[in-house]
């Protein structure tokens, strides 16, 4: 006898106000006890996933043996693609300390710039685009951050830094992932949607560097290096509309992010800032450039040059279906996978399509394909080419595990949060509140629906899978743009990747910044929510104003 399908409930209380404030308790769980300082991450997860079990199984009347299984599926899915990720770039990132390239690397960027506002934007925004293109989940954040405090920025700032920059590039995501997933989630068009997406955030990519470096050093300080800040978000908004609305989806990342790189190396050849920014307490010897052979300075840039091959040769999709073939064990959750309906608000259906409403769910064992493991296999290789013997390597890397064993209990808490919440329908009564508006507001809202979904899941990629198709019933329903609205999911979500629990907990883990998880949240909390709104400015402007703009 086969168990009977359980289909999503979004109004259990018969009150939609009632049951959306019910819906946000795990929610409001998590997030008060991290802001009030209550608690630390790990502790305010666990928390948080107990009240979401709670709610889940009383009040949306879903079967615990359901959410026992949500809960298996997402601490998988948390050990393989987030934990080994995280584990592998700091692993990297010790190993380059440990040997002092770090302090070459530091010196090498100084002779490029040793404005503080120069390396801020070009790794925290350039570089970490490029992570985010190749990689994506929690690869841009751990590593950029790591990047900054070893040039010598403050843990807490490189971590506010890094996830304030880590938002244009997200709504491409590793290859284009998230992008994919929402034309497949919407059965729309994913080159227009990807066309229309290089339309709303080129406007934010432009705005971004200039936002990083006015929280570091004032409106001041940031007109004091406009024609940098010109040339950087100028060239990558340019390479970002151009590539998305003539090329294609999966590359949008990258090749923007290398070519604001390359644009800044070349723009610094023949300008310096008239003059250079430096931290108040900086002391004097760390900011004088000094010349290095080139072997030196390319021995030192060997580690980062050797994990952006490995995840680039990881994440090319005849080697990922390779590995996912011959080392992977991805296999249907038993009592989950096509055991969950979405309900007929999120559908549009009274009666679930076997086809499209059933909710898959998968153990996402995946030693082969990971990232993680291309990043892990990167910090072997850097750690014997850089002459360290294996003994001590194995040393260093139980040190760096036993180190993240709070960033581990955090991930694993909040993770399992996110699956119990997504299977029980919570995610999407939180989502449905924000479609009780009308036409004229509904596109701001679009793109908040879309920045509330990634701060739930940690995902643009789970954003859309969640409300991407919510987003079109909603438009078809309003007489909106059923293209623009489910792109201004993926392009609303990506501000919200800032303040997403597991983002916050990656950023604290790769700074060393533990039981600060909490001030973390509070300091990027304001950035998240006005970048959001101008986003949903543009998609309100493209909606009401000027629709000619995003017709494909």
């Amino acid at each position: 006898m086969t168990n009977p399908i359980w289909i999503q409930q979004y109004d259990p209380t018969g009150y939609w106000v009632i049951s959306t404030a019910i819906a946000a308790l795990p929610l409001v769980v998590l997030l008060g006890l991290l802001i009030t300082g209550k608690a630390n991450a790990w502790q305010s997860a666990w928390a948080g996933l107990i009240t979401a079990a709670i709610v889940a199984t009383t009040i949306f009347q879903m079967p615990l043996e359901l959410a026992a299984r949500a809960t298996a599926v997402g601490a998988v899915f948390s050990l393989f693609r987030i934990i080994w990720l995280i584990a592998g770039a700091v692993f990297l990132y010790d190993i380059a300390v440990e040997t002092g390239q770090f302090e070459v690397m530091k010196t090498s960027i100084a002779g490029l710039s040793g404005d503080r506002r120069i390396q801020a934007v070009l790794v925290a925004f350039s570089f970490g685009a490029f992570i985010e293109g190749a990689a994506g989940f929690g690869a841009p954040v751990a590593i950029s951050a790591a990047f900054l405090v070893g040039l010598g920025f403050k843990p807490f700032q490189a971590a506010v830094l890094c996830l304030v920059a880590n938002t244009a590039p997200v709504a491409w995501g590793g290859l284009g992932t998230p992008i994919r997933t929402l034309g497949a989630v919407t059965s729309l068009d994913v080159e227009a949607i990807s066309a229309i997406s290089g339309r709303i955030l080129p406007p934010v990519s432009l705005i971004i560097p200039i936002w990083l470096v006015a929280m570091m050093s004032g409106t001041r300080g940031a007109l004091g290096i406009a024609p940098a800040l010109a040339v950087i978000g100028g060239v990558f908004a340019f390479v970002q509309w151009f590539w998305s609305n003539h090329v294609g989806f999966e590359l949008v990342d990258i090749v923007s992010s290398l070519s604001s790189l390359l644009a800044a190396v070349i723009l610094l050849k023949f300008w310096k800032p008239k003059h250079e920014w430096h931290f108040p307490d900086e002391p004097a010897q760390t900011i004088h450039a000094e010349k290095l052979p080139f072997s030196i300075v390319a021995r030192a840039w060997a580690p980062f040059v050797i994990l952006t091959v490995m995840v680039l040769i990881w994440g090319i999709p005849p080697v990922k279906k390779f590995f996912a073939d011959h080392g992977d064990f991805r296999q249907p959750m038993p009592g989950l996978h096509k055991m969950v309906a979405k309900g007929e608000s999120l559908s549009g259906r009274a009666t679930p399509d076997p086809k499209k409403d059933l909710e898959d769910a998968f153990l996402d064992i995946v030693p082969a394909s990971s990232t993680g493991t291309a990043t892990m296999i990167a910090a072997v290789i850097s750690g014997f080419y850089l002459g360290i013997k294996p003994r001590r390597l194995f040393v260093m890397f139980t040190q760096t595990i036993w180190r993240l064993k709070p960033a581990i209990a955090a991930i694993l808490g909040m993770l399992c949060l996110g699956y119990v919440t997504k299977y029980a329908g919570m995610d999407a009564v939180l989502g449905l509140a924000m479609t009780r508006t009308g036409a004229n507001f509904y596109p701001v809202f679009a793109a908040l629906l879309g920045w509330l979904g990634v701060a739930l899941t940690g995902s643009d990629t789970a954003s859309n899978v969640l409300f991407g198709n919510l987003q079109v019933i909603t438009a078809e329903k309003l007489g909106l743009n059923p293209l623009l609205m489910a792109s201004a999911n993926t392009t609303g979500g990506v501000m919200g990747k800032m303040i997403d629990a597991q983002s916050i907990v990656v950023a604290a883990a790769a700074t060393g910044e533990h039981g600060q998880e909490g001030p973390i949240l509070r300091a990027v909390m304001l950035h998240s929510i006005a970048l959001a709104l101008i986003v949903g400015a543009i998609v309100w402007i493209y909606a009401h104003v000027l629709p000619w703009v995003v017709a494909v």
